[in-house]
């Protein structure tokens, strides 16, 4: 059986893993879903999906199960806990988890799964709600081979650039790259928005020409357009933000790294959560930055 014939199950409809379980239903797999908030489903089973009472109704019905969730202690709730993935299903089952999450609890699950003739891969994504809906996401993937390339199908439905990064862990660790990366690049954004409104210059005009130049980036000619437009609404939390930057400073401690523009960054996005903006997408830094130079 192909594997894109298979059960799958999804566990996490919020703003990415909606439209990424969408492309799967819609490539002709069967879904079994689940939301805490399970009006968040409602375009899945509209579309034929299963709406399941939890995570362990989920794994008890699919084949392969993936999981996009907010923070770590959720995705050890529902893959490793007593109602959760493991516990509830069948062998030979793949785990998935799709969330930005740590590196030794990726390991942690692997070692769990295989303990029970299970297989996992940690495969985070890049490329926020529009790589999302568009299906053009990077993907960067933990775990063995064998199982990466059994799964690599259905991550194609989702995404233009999937890579395996080497063995559980390997892709948080890749994920943690990117988020650094990003960190850095967004106070860029917001402070080349700001002079340029301060200049009285039109926005979108300016990313028009910086964003195809030496300056380009995915942030400016992605975010810097919603910030132009004064568009907040999140693509991807600020919240879920600091979690990672968070992640990646534990991490860099660990190696005896020193990351000080990372640490820069992530208490700007600290200063924007309490301003109460957490649950802005993460361009709403441009805020932050506009009220610490109010006249």
């Amino acid at each position: 059986m192909s594997i894109t014939s298979k059960r799958i199950g999804w566990i996490g409809t919020g703003v990415m893993g909606k439209s990424m379980c969408k492309h799967l239903i819609t490539s002709g797999c069967t879904a079994f879903v689940y939301n805490r908030s399970a009006e968040k489903t409602k375009e899945l089973t509209e579309l034929g999906a299963t709406l399941c009472s939890s995570p362990a109704e989920v794994a008890a019905n699919s084949d392969v199960v993936f999981t996009i969730v907010g923070f770590p202690q959720d995705v050890e709730e529902v893959i490793l806990g007593e109602n959760g993935v493991i516990a509830n299903a069948k062998e030979g089952t793949i785990i998935v988890d799709m969330t930005t999450s740590t590196p030794s609890l990726a390991k942690r699950i692997a070692e769990v799964a295989a303990s029970k003739s299970m297989a996992a891969l940690d495969a985070p994504v890049s490329g926020g709600d529009l790589g999302a809906r568009e299906g053009t996401l990077a993907i960067m993937v933990g775990g063995d081979l064998v199982t990466y390339e059994t799964v690599l199908p259905l991550f194609e439905m989702m995404g233009k650039n999937v890579q395996r990064m080497g063995e559980s862990g390997a892709g948080q660790h890749c994920k943690m790259a990117n988020q650094i990366l990003i960190a850095g690049t967004m106070i860029g954004t917001v402070e080349s928005l700001l002079y340029a409104a301060k200049a009285g210059m039109d926005l979108d005009q300016v990313i028009d020409v910086i964003g195809s130049g030496a300056a380009g980036s995915w942030s400016i000619n992605n975010l810097g357009r919603r910030i132009a437009k004064k568009d907040f609404d999140p693509g991807f939390f600020i919240k879920h933000f600091v979690k990672d930057m968070g992640i990646a400073l534990e991490e860099a401690a660990k190696m005896n790294l020193a990351l000080p523009g990372l640490a820069m960054a992530n208490q700007f996005y600290v200063a924007a959560k309490a301003q109460g903006l957490e649950n802005l997408g993460t361009q709403g830094l441009y805020k932050v930055f506009a009220t610490m130079n109010q006249a």
